[in-house]
């Protein structure tokens, strides 16, 4: 009932927050919160890039079709590009981050 009135009665709702740009983690450097770190064991990687596919974070690096690395500068450690590397492959491993 109460909607009713307000709408007979002209009132409009304010505007809230207005976003002008899409967001990305790009624009913002999140390495400093990992405690672990993913290594690739390249002897073992077959290149099936089910790691980058799964990166949140757009963190794996990926040349000419083959993961070439990881950009730690953005990688939160979160461990899912180990644990989505096939059972029978297992190349990236999460490592205690050196400090």
């Amino acid at each position: 009932m109460k909607k009713e009135k307000e709408k007979e009665e002209g009132k409009t709702v304010p505007l809230g927050g207005v976003i002008t740009k899409a967001g990305s983690a790009a624009d913002y450097f999140t390495g400093g919160w990992r405690k672990l770190r993913p290594v690739v064991d390249k002897g073992k990687c077959t290149n099936c890039l089910i790691c980058w596919v799964m990166c949140p974070d757009s963190a794996v690096i990926v040349e000419d079709g083959k993961l070439v690395g990881f950009d730690l500068e953005h990688c939160k450690g979160c461990g899912i590009c180990a644990v989505e590397c096939p059972d029978k492959v297992k190349a990236i491993k999460m490592e205690e981050e050196a400090g």
